[in-house]
């Protein structure tokens, strides 16, 4: 009888632990490299959640867009346009139906140094600095945006001399952070620490570039995965809501 129960006890946990395996998945994401602070509160709160576990990429949306086309395993792609998802599923690389808009950018004009950046962007107008630092325009959306904000004012020439290029928005916060270049454009994002920007900024008005409308796609290669659905849906939760709002962006 001892043995028989014990059996019975054995199967029971063997039985338990392949239905949690069966559950529990890993999901690979890449995501655009201004959405990685809340990207990675996102993940832990997604994880602890559904059991899934969540292994993430992030760089710029042209490079992923890319690697993608090339066949790079990511299941869910989280972008920092709402352009590049279309042409996937054009492409066949994307479900169609499954793309949504997760989050509005906003664009900052900012330095690691206090004083440099004015409330009103003048800085760029009045120059006294030697090198400025945005995205890679064919890359990143938000070097596309920094370039439209600087043809817009009028400055895009007298300044080009003085740009340098991140391949990333992650690259072009690192320039400016070390002091490589005294300023530049990047994600509202980067630079928000619990409601504080550190350093001095501008936030671009709205109205200067088109809206960064940032948008969620599942890949072919996430098509009828649990965890890719699972993700899908725990983006448009609440909590991931509230975590989206909190690093300065604005919701759909």
């Amino acid at each position: 009888m001892q043995t028989t129960a014990r059996l019975i006890a054995l199967l029971t946990a063997y039985l338990a632990g392949s239905a949690s395996s069966v559950h529990a998945d890993q999901i690979s994401v890449a995501v655009a490299a201004n959405f990685t602070a809340p990207m990675q509160v996102i993940a832990a709160g997604f994880e602890k959640e559904t059991g899934h576990k969540l292994q993430a990429a992030y760089g710029a949306t042209g490079k992923f867009y890319a690697q993608i086309r090339n066949g790079a395993p990511f299941e869910v792609l989280l972008t920092a346009d709402d352009e590049t998802p279309a042409k996937l599923i054009k492409d066949n690389a994307a479900v169609a139906g499954s793309q949504f808009t997760y989050a509005i950018g906003k664009l900052v004009l900012w330095s690691a140094k206090s004083a440099i950046v004015d409330g009103a962007g003048a800085v760029l107008k009045n120059g006294g600095f030697n090198h400025l630092a945005i995205a890679n325009p064919k890359l990143a959306p938000y070097g596309a945006a920094a370039v439209e904000v600087m043809k817009g004012l009028g400055v895009v020439e007298s300044i080009r001399p003085k740009i340098v290029t991140g391949e990333s928005i992650a690259q072009t916060h690192q320039f400016i952070s070390t002091g490589n270049a005294l300023l530049g454009f990047v994600a509202l994002s980067q630079v928000l620490k619990d409601g504080k920007i550190e350093g001095s900024a501008w936030i671009v008005p709205a109205k200067l570039y088109a809206p960064i409308r940032q948008d969620a796609v599942m890949l072919e290669k996430g098509r009828g995965k649990p965890a890719a659905e699972a993700l899908m849906k725990y983006l448009k939760s609440d909590k991931a809501r509230a975590v989206i709002q909190s690093f300065g962006y604005a919701l759909p």
